[in-house]
């Protein structure tokens, strides 16, 4: 597969500085007095308008310059950052993005009534109404005389409060690296005694020496959110032919004194030391100096490639972007790979050779680690997927008249990526519900004694061996008489069923099946919600509902491990084998012979007070071997219950590459899907949600009957 192109990797970048930009203006809309969230947008509107033009995006670069122009009043106090600018900012951000995606598109009518419309919210004669060159012009301009490189001198200290105020100095000095070559000299003069140290506290100061053909104005934009509360100088520095010495450098800086360095140099001593052990510099200041002067030196070396804006060549990208298909290709030789590693293991266990046994040992520790770092690359934050949502909810509660709050919780919970993106559609679906049916309108909120803003809250987390994502509103929650009506009108029910709630209400997943009086916009047709349970089941997940009427509505999915594998804990029942992820194993405890008559009828054990319940897999499965003298009890949780699984032998840890069963066994709720084993057999992975739902079923019988 070939690399991105560069208008391919402009394309994604735009797109990331889109997702900021619009985050940026929808907490802009409750916080419009947040000061570092219009320096984000203006930042996001700056990249996006400058990469725009060097990549030939002039569309893109025109329309965007009026839209950064205005919030670069709003930045200076000009202007106040209302709910209009930022609509129109909104719809702004959108036509970029179908700039970016068209780029054909270079003339729009939507384009030239955003502008008019935000020519009169910031009151600007001069600003166009509609896009032209001008903007283009100037950048080019900009672009021509930045590209001879300059080495600029910076010093900063930021203030004493910065870091307990969320300052990171270390991203500062990262976005000067990414301007070009920096050489970078942590100053620690002013760092206190041990004891007298507040760890809150910014005691360092930082000298950069940079060579960059950007602007000036590029690097002031790097401090532009701590500017007013730090130490900063910004001065370019003039390089003779031969480069600076020691001296020259330590006076334009205005570190030490000429006469100071005269007396140096006629005391014939080496002068950086003389002046140390003088008091008139101190370590640090002399350590920076010899970095510039390195530096300059070094950069005299770098002819046209610094010219065309190249970086420290040592230097090695932070990051690169790699097709999913790559990683989908590497996950499934890992996975086999762990499957020969396991073969391997066996060998070796039968053999006596002890060196086969270490090699064996080696390539089980390399196996397991190239299968937690391959995990890692491709799982992400299902925060990614949230913030998505905001912008979803805000323009529907405009157009549906409510106000709503999104509130999201465990965004740190991480999905593999594949799954996060088949995650997408099947959310909108829900939340969509949720706003339109869920949700009363402001009046009808206070009417029923509640806060006119409704609310509508994601939540995600980790849960044995399966991800929890769930999502509840506070608004009327479901009509139980209206869904048994209507089913009953469609024939899904017998007239008069008794259903319970759970039941019930999964019938709104049926194709077709409604309870809107009428076809809006968002719904009403029976479409949707069908959808969504099949792309659940296609994750191999399930969804589950609580509602109560005037309170609200919870959905939660409930989505399996789905990663190409896990850690199992491997048993037998007769002689079939079988694997349990092992997150969701708590304890093995033994099962006597006679533990095992005594409960026969009662299916409960005595863990250290506790009764639990369990089920007997021979019993399950229906084994007709005899059992084992002494079986065992696998203690496993699922959603804070547990249950027992009485098995005849626990063999061991086992890494376990999940293969899907067919689709002949997809009503098969006990296994999750099955493993290939080291000796080419074949092992059923076991459903943990549906084994401790059974339990939980016996557990109800014996309090009924108790």
């Amino acid at each position: 597969m070939s690399a991105l192109d560069p208008s391919e990797i402009f394309r994604q970048e735009a797109q990331e500085l889109l997702e900021q930009l619009e985050q940026a203006l929808l907490d802009l809309e409750h916080t419009p007095d947040d000061a570092d969230l219009i320096n984000s947008a203006f930042r996001a509107l700056h990249t996006v308008k400058g990469s725009g033009a060097m990549f030939g995006y002039d569309a893109v670069a025109a329309f965007t310059h009026h839209v950064e122009t205005a919030f670069d009043l709003v930045r200076k106090g000009s202007v106040e950052p209302s709910r209009a600018l930022i609509a129109v900012a909104l719809a702004a951000k959108d036509h970029m993005r179908l700039l970016i995606e068209t780029p054909d598109l270079a003339e729009a009518a939507d384009g030239v009534a955003i502008l008019q419309t935000l020519k009169q919210i910031v009151g600007d004669p001069s600003a166009p109404t509609a896009p032209d060159d001008a903007a283009l012009q100037d950048t080019a301009d900009a672009d021509a005389a930045a590209e001879i490189p300059t080495t600029w001198r910076i010093r900063f200290r930021l203030g004493r409060e910065a870091m307990a105020m969320g300052t990171n100095p270390l991203l500062l000095l990262d976005e000067l690296r990414g301007l070009g070559m920096a050489t970078v000299v942590a100053r620690a003069e002013s760092v206190p005694p041990l004891e007298e140290l507040a760890p809150t506290d910014c005691h360092l100061a930082w000298d950069v020496v940079l060579t960059t053909s950007r602007p000036r104005t590029a690097i002031e934009e790097v401090f532009m959110c701590v500017i007013d509360d730090m130490e900063l100088s910004i001065d370019a520095i003039t390089m003779t032919g031969e480069g600076n010495r020691i001296g020259e450098i330590l006076v334009d800086r205005g570190d030490v004194a000429q006469h100071a360095v005269d007396a140096a140099v006629a005391a014939q001593m080496p002068l950086g030391t003389l002046l140390v052990k003088s008091g008139d510099v101190s370590p640090d200041t002399l350590a920076s100096a010899l970095a510039e002067q390195q530096h300059v030196r070094a950069g005299a070396g770098l002819g046209a490639g610094a010219a065309s804006g190249a970086k420290a060549p040592a230097k090695g990208a932070d990051s690169i972007r790699v097709p999913a298909e790559r990683l989908d290709e590497l996950m499934d030789r890992v996975g086999e790979l762990v499957i020969v590693q396991s073969r391997l293991s066996q060998v070796a266990a039968s053999s006596n050779d002890v060196e086969v046994k270490a090699i064996a040992e080696e390539i089980e520790r390399l196996a397991h680690e190239l299968r937690d770092t391959t995990m890692g690359v491709r799982t992400v934050p299902i925060g990614s997927l949230f913030g998505r949502f905001r912008r979803l909810v805000h323009d529907l509660a405009h157009e549906l008249g409510k106000r709503i709050e999104l509130v999201t919780v465990g965004e740190e919970t991480e999905l593999d990526k594949t799954v996060i993106e088949r995650l997408n559609d099947p959310l909108i679906h829900l939340i969509r519900n949720a706003i339109d049916h869920g949700l009363e309108t402001p009046e009808g909120r206070k009417s029923a004694g509640k806060p006119a803003a409704g609310c509508i809250t994601l939540t995600a987390c980790h849960a044995g061996a399966e991800v929890m994502v769930s999502i509840s509103d506070d608004g009327r929650g479901l009509d139980r008489a209206r869904i048994q009506a209507r089913a009953e009108d469609q024939d899904l029910i017998p007239a008069g069923a008794k259903l319970s709630d759970a039941e019930l209400f999964q019938l709104i997943f049926q194709p077709g099946f409604s309870t809107a009086k009428e076809v809006t916009s968002l719904s009403g047709r029976g479409v949707g919600m069908d959808v969504v349970k099949r792309a659940i089941e296609g994750l191999r997940g399930k969804i589950d509902i609580a509602s109560t009427p005037g309170e609200g509505t919870r959905l939660t999915l409930r989505l399996p491990l789905t990663l190409a594998i896990i850690d199992g804990l491997l048993v037998r029942v007769g002689t079939g084998r079988y694997a349990l992820p092992l997150s969701a194993v708590e304890e093995c405890v033994e099962l006597s012979p006679e533990e095992d008559a005594r409960s026969r009828g009662r299916s409960f054990l005595n863990i250290r007070g506790d009764l639990v319940p369990f089920l007997r897999l021979r019993e399950l499965f229906q084994v007709s071997e005899p059992p084992d003298r002494y079986q065992k009890a696998v203690i496993v949780s699922f959603g804070g219950r547990r249950v027992g699984l009485v098995v005849d032998q626990v063999i061991g840890n086992h890494q376990t590459v999940i293969k899907s069963l067919s689709k002949l066994h997809a009503d098969v709720e006990t296994f999750a899907g099955a493993t290939i084993l080291g000796d080419g057999a074949v092992a059923l992975i076991l459903d943990i949600a549906n084994l401790v739902k059974l339990g939980m079923a016996y557990e109800g019988r014996f309090k009924a009957a108790s």
